[in-house]
């Protein structure tokens, strides 16, 4: 991970960035379109628009100043629905190099240092390399069904981790 720059927060380029490799893993993989690539940048525009430090973290890689990866936490509502984890994404330069398991653990000590209870994640069957992430590093399976949340028709799924 030489050259690998871990930064906290947000850095100027990121909403875009992040929403582009979004777009493009996931139209050349899974062929999702507009609205997917679109609900992400809303989404994370609107995260960061209210971003504060005290209940919620935002971290991305970078190489030579260019985002390379990225995971967010969203605790707005972590006392009563659990921490979110979000925009957890690895380029194909950095992918399978380590980093996608630096940025889940920046995200789980953040939780823990924060006394969350728990962490949840939405994702869909398919995406093994992040599964084995999420479970490597604890976490569960605890819904499958069939939906449309991100414009397509595919297996989603939610993932949990209870922190003691």
């Amino acid at each position: 991970m030489t050259g690998v720059k871990i930064t906290k927060g947000y850095i100027p380029g990121s909403i875009g960035r992040i929403a582009e490799l979004h777009g493009t893993y996931y139209h050349e993989h899974w062929d999702f379109k507009l609205f997917f690539e679109a609900r992400v940048a809303t989404e994370i525009s609107e995260f960061l628009g209210r971003y504060n430090e005290k209940q919620d973290g935002f971290w991305t890689a970078s190489i030579g100043g260019r985002v390379e990866g990225s995971i967010a936490i969203d605790g707005i509502h972590a006392e009563k629905e659990g921490a979110h984890l979000r925009w957890f994404i690895v380029s194909d330069v950095m992918r399978g190099k380590g980093v996608g398991n630096w940025l889940i653990n920046e995200a789980i000590s953040f939780c823990r240092n924060k006394k969350y209870q728990r962490i949840y994640l939405w994702t869909f069957k398919g995406l093994d390399a992040a599964r084995h992430i999420y479970e490597k590093n604890g976490f569960k399976l605890v819904k499958e069904f069939t939906g449309d949340q991100w414009g397509t028709k595919v297996e989603e799924q939610q993932f949990e981790l209870l922190l003691e």
